[in-house]
């Protein structure tokens, strides 16, 4: 799963200078119906909402591969695995965002998880066994009623076509919901299609 990026980057790139976070939670049976390659574990199990990436931001545009960073530790990797299921995207998320952080990768990877489990899935998404035709305003409503501290402008959906492909939430840095910038918007139509996690 290695769908990244906004739009633009700026010149300034410094780890530990941004402007706030932006947590992309993949839909898993997206990546694995299209981009996923043959035998890709992330894909021989049911997952629904994973963790893509948590991208520091700028108001406008966002700071990418600001160094080489830490090596990983193996044992780091697999403590991850369960909420973002690809050691490759690890990586990959490391080098291109997390960097960027200023943080350690413990540090790094200790926030991530933290700000995934800020976020409630609504049960909607949990199981899903059947494709899902809905709009965006209803996928949107679902994170809002599950999570009460969100508010329209936190959030937006990403989609291939008509399949939804991510959910991402802004969070200031201390991890609180925050209004995201303005090049961060739903970039679906008006009904997207879920595709079931089995």
């Amino acid at each position: 799963m290695l769908w990244c990026g906004l739009i633009g980057t700026t010149a300034a790139d410094t780890p530990g200078r941004f402007d706030y976070y932006l947590l992309s939670l993949s839909w898993s049976p997206q990546y694995c119906a299209t981009s996923a390659k043959s035998g890709d574990s992330q894909c021989q199990r049911p997952y629904a909402f994973v963790v893509h990436g948590l991208w520091p931001q700028h108001e406008r545009g966002y700071p990418e591969s600001c160094g080489r960073g830490e090596y990983l530790d193996e044992s780091l990797i697999r403590r991850l695995l369960p909420i973002m299921p690809s050691k490759a995207l690890i990586i990959h998320e490391w080098k291109k965002h997390g960097v960027c952080s200023g943080l350690s990768a413990d540090g790094y990877f200790s926030t991530l998880t933290k700000a995934y489990r800020s976020i409630r899935i609504p049960d909607r998404y949990q199981g899903l066994d059947r494709y899902l035709t809905t709009t965006v305003a209803a996928v949107e409503r679902d994170f809002l009623s599950a999570n009460p501290a969100l508010s329209p402008d936190m959030i937006a959906l990403q989609c291939s076509g008509q399949y939804l492909r991510e959910v991402r939430l802004c969070m200031n840095r201390e991890l609180q919901p925050r209004a995201c910038g303005a090049d961060v918007r739903d970039r679906c139509g008006k009904s997207v299609v879920l595709r079931p996690t089995r």
